[in-house]
């Protein structure tokens, strides 16, 4: 069985030893969290309006999100996009992608709350 399973992986071109690529995760990474905020951006917006809040503050979210977080995002793929081959592959950055990884989902996850929290505090 396990022979098998090792001869699909080099029937398919992989193999079980693939390095990764820390450039590819990132971009990744970053694409899914824009995904990922801005489906939390709107949800969290509309519960907000549900609940009476200015009808202003739908515009400044995604002033907000425009203006600050896609560029935030840009940010850490360009830190990670100029690596060699060489580099990308190198096992030694894992701790460094671990924590820009962690600080863009936090960004991604805990925003929306916070830009809503914000708003309502604001236009309270």
């Amino acid at each position: 069985m396990n022979k098998a399973l090792d001869e699909n992986d080099f029937a398919g071109g992989r193999s079980s030893a693939r390095k990764r690529d820390w450039r590819k995760a990132m971009s990744d990474n970053v694409a899914l969290a824009l995904l990922v905020y801005t489906a939390l951006q709107i949800f969290v917006t509309v519960h907000a309006m549900k609940q009476g809040s200015s009808s202003i503050m739908p515009y400044l979210a995604l002033v907000v999100l425009v203006a600050g977080i896609i560029p935030a995002c840009r940010w850490f793929e360009r830190r990670w996009i100029g690596l060699s081959d060489e580099e990308a592959a190198e096992i030694g950055l894992k701790p460094a992608f671990r924590r820009d990884q962690l600080l863009l989902w936090a960004l991604a996850i805990g925003l929306p709350f916070a830009l809503t929290t914000f708003f309502n505090i604001i236009f309270a």
